[in-house]
């Protein structure tokens, strides 16, 4: 925006100029020869000749302000496929590193009052590496490696593409429609995070569930017979210890069979009530923060900068938004534990948590989460920075064949 607004400007400015200058060459000229009259046709020769010179610089001028704007529109269109990879690598980068954390805030989550099976972050990580092995603690990855890179290219060019439409004339966004940007790029994005999410949450449960059924104590005939059809065969639940785990595949193949494609989209209301005012939050922040680390205002600020702003700005809009993940997260659970209730929607939802485990019960998970998001959006700032998907369109045939 800023680059197109100073064409503007250089095109505005060389029309004057040239009016300006040509006017001003007339009146010297006629002044120099006002009192020789035998010089007039020299004079008219002299005018035509400097109107000629000006007229070629004007096209010249005008030309090299079309190249200009052809130029910009060119990177324009490019840069919107350099947002998607870096968004990509940034998402799949950030989930391979945080996975594990992720499934913990997950299970930390769904356990209810009363029939905890882990007491903290690292007990379950504990206990998930011992019961499932370390490969336990990425169950369900491979769902959110596949679509969390159109996910988070999904969510970061919307937020580009709305700021930039709500821009003017190149000049600064406010509070407001920074926020507004952001809420476009939420409501855009959950388009992705719903069905992944829920994927990856039947996965990442079932070991909790797995590990809830061999304890006596939790045993419950009658709930265990109300699982989900869904995720019956998920682990098995006799004396051996070992479990086998269903595949994402299947999982998405039952519920399209018995559901349809609203069986993926359960929980959009909350998701949408998660995710909209995360990148409300989260993108005018990291905006902010990232302007006090520039140099100037001409300048960007240092990779660093950019990293720390996103995993502050990532961490406190993930705090903010925990509630509305812990009621998503419940509702998008199909398989159900001893005493553990079912909800019929997001205000079903949040008073039986209100009632039967206190308002202490919306923060579970927040610090797990903080620690998931923080390096997610940090990274993605970092790519955005270093510009991954820049180099990677530079370098392709595509690129050679075009040049």
């Amino acid at each position: 925006m800023e680059f197109s607004s100073v064409i503007q400007q250089v095109s505005q400015l060389t029309t004057r100029q040239t009016i300006l200058l040509r006017t001003r060459t007339t009146y010297r000229i006629s002044h120099l020869f006002q009192n020789s009259s035998s010089s007039s046709s020299a004079l008219d020769l002299l005018t035509t000749t400097i109107n000629l010179r000006l007229a070629k610089i004007s096209r010249f001028c005008s030309t090299s302000v079309t190249y200009l704007k052809v130029t910009m529109a060119h990177q324009q269109q490019i840069s919107l496929p350099a947002k998607l990879i870096n968004g990509g690598i940034a998402g799949i980068v950030g989930v391979t590193c945080v996975f594990p954390i992720d499934l913990v805030k997950t299970r930390l989550q769904n356990q209810r009052q009363g029939h905890q099976i882990y007491k903290n972050m690292l007990d379950c990580l504990v206990k998930t590496v011992r019961s499932e092995g370390y490969f336990g603690m990425y169950r369900g990855a491979a769902v959110n490696l596949t679509l969390v890179t159109p996910e988070k290219a999904i969510k970061l060019a919307a937020n580009d593409f709305f700021r930039q439409h709500l821009s003017k004339n190149g000049k600064g966004l406010t509070v407001f429609k920074e926020m507004l940007a952001g809420c476009g790029a939420g409501i855009c994005q959950v388009v992705i995070t719903t069905p992944m999410e829920m994927l990856k949450i039947q996965l990442q449960d079932a070991g909790r569930l797995a590990a809830q059924q061999r304890m006596p104590a939790m045993k419950s005939p009658t709930k265990l017979a109300a699982t989900s059809t869904v995720l019956s065969r998920s682990y098995n639940v006799g004396p051996s210890p070992a479990a086998r785990a269903v595949s994402a595949t299947q999982i998405a193949r039952d519920l399209l069979h018995t559901q349809g494609i609203q069986g993926l989209y359960k929980g959009l209301g909350a998701t949408l009530m998660r995710d909209v005012p995360f990148s409300m939050v989260y993108f005018p922040l990291f905006a902010h923060l990232n302007r006090l680390g520039q140099p100037s205002r001409d300048e960007s600020a240092p990779f660093y900068w950019a990293f720390l702003s996103g995993c502050l700005a990532g961490s406190t809009a993930a705090v903010a938004v925990n509630p509305c993940d812990v009621v998503k997260t419940r509702l998008q659970s199909l398989s159900k534990g001893a005493n553990e209730e079912s909800y019929n929607g997001v205000v079903d939802c949040v008073s039986k948590i209100m009632r039967k485990e206190g308002p202490f019960a919306f923060l579970k998970g927040a610090g797990c989460r903080a620690l998931v998001i923080a390096p997610l959006f940090g990274i993605a700032q970092v790519m955005y920075f270093i510009g991954i998907g820049e180099f990677i369109l530079d370098q392709s045939p595509f690129n050679y064949l075009s040049a």
